[in-house]
Parts: structure tokens; C-alpha cells; sequence
């Protein structure tokens, strides 16, 4: 994808305020796919110094709502399920989306969170519905 495209991508998702507010960046969009990444800093942390896991979730959803509805918007999330599995340990976490199923009109997604050296942080499973 060129770089004309990805900016109009991105900013079609600057809407998207509270994702991208939190830092959240698109670094890649294919059918089907999206792959954003995050720097984390301090107001991302949590009481005990770890990352919160709303930044998780937040980073999740973002490359979730990317990959479904870049092409042809419509889609939202009916359900989620998150595990958090590990801890990063550099400070950019990247998300990056898996399509498992594409029903006709429930899509079915898997999300992992790493680091930037591939550690898993979070694995989350997001159930769609197109409301078209």
C-alpha cells in the first residue's frame, strides 16, 4: 500500500479520538488486516507500574475496528475476550490482526499484542457484526 493510501486511512481513523488520544498509530492495512502500535508512556501505567490493561484492550479494538471497516465501514464489536499472557519489555507494543472467520454478517477476529521483539502481552478475540 503507498503512502497517499495510508494517510487517507489514517485519517479516516483520526475520528477515532479516545484510540488515537491514547497514542495509537496504524502502521499497515491489508483485506482483512491492520497492524497499529502504541509508544507506551507514563500515563499509561498503571498503579504498580505495569501497563494498564485498558491500553491493551484500547490498542486491540483500534486495530480491530481498522481491519474491518477501512475498505467498507460498518462493522462494530458485539463481543471481546482478552487474556493477558506477558509483559512488554521495550516501550512500542504493536497489534495485529487475524481474521478467523468472515461470516456474512459476523466477522470473527483473533488480536495479539507484542513487543517489539515479539514477546506476547495480550491475545484477544473480538466477535463482529456488519450493520449494513
Amino acid at each position: 500500500m503507498d503512502r497517499t493510501e495510508i494517510d487517507k486511512i489514517r485519517e479516516m481513523f483520526s475520528h477515532d479520538r479516545y484510540a488515537t488520544e491514547a497514542g495509537a498509530v496504524i502502521e499497515a492495512v491489508d483485506d482483512n488486516y491492520a497492524k497499529c502500535s502504541l509508544i507506551i508512556n507514563e500515563h499509561h501505567k498503571n498503579a504498580v507500574g505495569g501497563v494498564m490493561g485498558g491500553v491493551y484492550f484500547t490498542l486491540a479494538d483500534f486495530a480491530f475496528a481498522v481491519a474491518t471497516n477501512w475498505k467498507d465501514p460498518g462493522t462494530v464489536s458485539l463481543n471481546a475476550d482478552i487474556s493477558f499472557v506477558g509483559v512488554p519489555k521495550t516501550e512500542k507494543i504493536i497489534a495485529e490482526t487475524e481474521l478467523i472467520k468472515d461470516g456474512r454478517t459476523i466477522p470473527c477476529y483473533n488480536v495479539r499484542i507484542s513487543d517489539e521483539i515479539g514477546n506476547i502481552c495480550a491475545i484477544i478475540k473480538f466477535v463482529g457484526f456488519k450493520k449494513k
